[in-house]
């Protein structure tokens, strides 16, 4: 089934690179015949070129992005979730993609009529995609796959766009989501993250030890980040494979 005249797509923008150019994609092909909305989830802990680039997105597709936020949690921050639910990450999942992503696009939903919509699923990323349109919506548009463009591929439409990548993907990080992710189990990135944001490592090593979620494995077992020692290494950093954050954020076995 393909989008008839006059329906409504609405594409969700997570400020990575792949959303990015889903939406632009989306335009293009359907933009002719149908009415295109672009909905943002911001988090208040995201890196703050996080909104450059969506102000940049915007001017290049040519369409306002909207924000949509879980009614519960109208400052959109994650760290007030996790001390709200008195839980950080583990084998349930993580309450900031249950409230801030999952529950605020379920929220808008509900609210805004839409027949389709878009999500940043790669090439590379058939499984994912084809889980999400069996166990969460049927009218899933998988445009990226469609046009077989990859995550690397995407990088690649922004660079010959002239759009600089958000500044986490400059300096290392496997993706776009908030430095010091919680789905992190990984001493490689928790140390990387010592490295590059000290100021979140020690954010996120007081509550979690406040809370007591044991973030990073380390040795066959779980352990805090305040007992991580700064040389420890795990999996290297590039070879990480982790979603841009948003629905299967939660899944367990990430960022290993």
């Amino acid at each position: 089934m393909i989008p008839k005249e006059g329906e409504t797509i609405a594409v969700w923008f997570s400020s990575g690179a792949a959303s990015a150019v889903a939406a632009k994609k989306t335009l293009e092909i359907y933009g002719d015949r149908c009415k295109i909305r672009v909905i943002n989830n911001p988090i208040l802990e995201e890196d703050e070129d996080n909104l450059r680039f969506l102000k940049d997105v915007e001017k290049w597709i040519g369409v306002k992005i909207e924000f949509a936020r879980h009614s519960k949690y109208p400052e959109a921050s994650a760290e007030k979730v996790w001390d709200d639910v008195g839980y950080m990450s583990g084998v349930a999942g993580a309450p900031c993609t249950k409230f801030l992503k999952k529950g605020a696009r379920q929220q808008w939903e509900a609210a805004n009529h839409h027949d389709w919509l878009v999500m940043g699923f790669t090439a590379d990323e058939l499984k994912r995609a084809e889980m999400f349109s069996l166990t969460e919506r049927s009218n899933f548009l998988p445009v990226l796959i469609h046009e077989g463009i990859t995550k690397e591929g995407c990088f690649s439409v922004l660079r010959r766009a002239g759009i600089e990548i958000p500044r986490t993907y400059a300096v290392g990080w496997p993706n776009g989501n908030c430095p010091g992710c919680v789905k992190a189990t990984s001493p490689t990135y928790w140390n990387f993250t010592r490295q590059q944001r000290p100021d979140v490592f020690a954010s996120r090593a007081e509550q979690s030890r406040r809370i007591g979620a044991k973030l990073v494995r380390y040795q066959g077992k779980r352990i805090f980040l305040d007992e991580l020692p700064e040389d420890a290494v795990g999996r290297p950093l590039k070879s990480m494979k982790m979603p841009e954050c948003g629905l299967f954020c939660e899944e367990k076995g990430m960022f290993k």
